[in-house]
């Protein structure tokens, strides 16, 4: 049993880098909270840090690689115990595809990984993995993670004093661009004092600690809109701030989001009703796509929906 452990949340960006049969990783040296396991290349994504320069930033710090991104690969979430430190930490995991532009291959010293290999899938296997590493090069769960014994409960958002004395907020959240049959799209109207108030947006939210972004994601859906949908496909990753948002908190709040859209169809759409009264959404409705152009949406949803080719 793990003791009692502080929770801790973070967002992070790493890369699936190949060079023929061999894959770029890293081991995580004594300065790290599992010293000798092996990973992919990046790293935590800094306040209002986009994910893409997370992972080029990191790469090259600890591999001494320049990369380009190709692609998203993958968005999830996972849990892991550090009881020598004291934590139970919930970190929200971009995956990405890289191709290498140059730089030469180094080792570091005196900082959280200190070796870097290209390694075949064998000789992968054969290392001490991080569970998302295993899982994203498609070997067998390596258990080097330790996971807590249970979920703590936390607020589903909080905002912490940042070095400029300004609160600050790091959150991820899922949305859905949402069709059904008709191929009408569902859409959320933003309730007055939060944030974009009186717009419309995609369903969704943030993700709870513990909680995988597709779960989360339809368990928003229903609490927003009482329809229950199917994930088609991962859409994308955007990151959003604003270093001085005002809400319902009364203060401004340097705000950093990063959001991971996915493609939902609902087959047996119904009229749309708000579980979660008194929250941010004031009102859900299905739209026809020739309705979009009429109403006032959110930046995000603009980008979005012209993304699926919906504007």
């Amino acid at each position: 049993m793990t003791p009692a452990l502080q929770p801790l949340r973070r967002i992070a960006a790493y890369c699936v880098c190949a060079d023929g049969d061999t894959f770029l990783l890293v081991r995580a040296s004594t300065k790290s909270g599992t010293p000798g396991v092996w990973s992919l290349p990046g790293g935590a994504v800094d306040h209002g840090e986009n994910p893409v320069d997370t992972v080029v930033r990191e790469t090259a710090a600890e591999t001494g690689l320049s990369v380009a991104v190709v692609k998203l690969r993958d968005v999830l979430a996972d849990m892991r115990a550090l009881a020598a430190r004291g934590l139970t930490i919930h970190t929200d995991r971009l995956i990405y595809e890289v191709s290498v532009r140059g730089g030469a291959l180094r080792d570091r010293v005196g900082q959280p990984t200190d070796l870097a290999r290209w390694v075949t899938l064998e000789e992968a296997q054969a290392l001490p993995l991080r569970r998302f590493t295993a899982d994203a090069l498609g070997l067998p769960d390596a258990a080097a993670d330790v996971r807590p014994d249970g979920v703590p409960e936390v607020p589903s958002f909080y905002a912490v004093p940042g070095p400029d004395g300004l609160h600050r907020a790091q959150r991820f959240a899922a949305y859905a661009v949402c069709t059904d049959r008709r191929s009408r799209v569902l859409l959320t109207r933003i309730a007055d004092g939060y944030p974009g108030g009186g717009c419309w947006h995609l369903p969704g939210g943030g993700t709870d600690f513990g909680e995988q972004p597709g779960v989360a994601l339809i368990r928003e859906l229903v609490e927003e809109t009482g329809q229950e949908g199917r994930i088609v496909e991962l859409l994308g990753v955007a990151s959003h701030r604003d270093a001085a948002q005002l809400g319902p908190e009364g203060y401004p709040i340097d705000w950093h989001g990063v959001r991971a859209f996915y493609r939902v169809h609902v087959a047996r759409s119904s009229r749309p009703t708000i579980h979660d009264v008194g929250g941010s959404t004031a009102e859900a409705r299905w739209f026809d796509p020739d309705e979009l152009g009429e109403l006032p949406l959110t930046e995000v949803t603009e980008e979005a929906l012209r993304g699926v080719g919906l504007r």
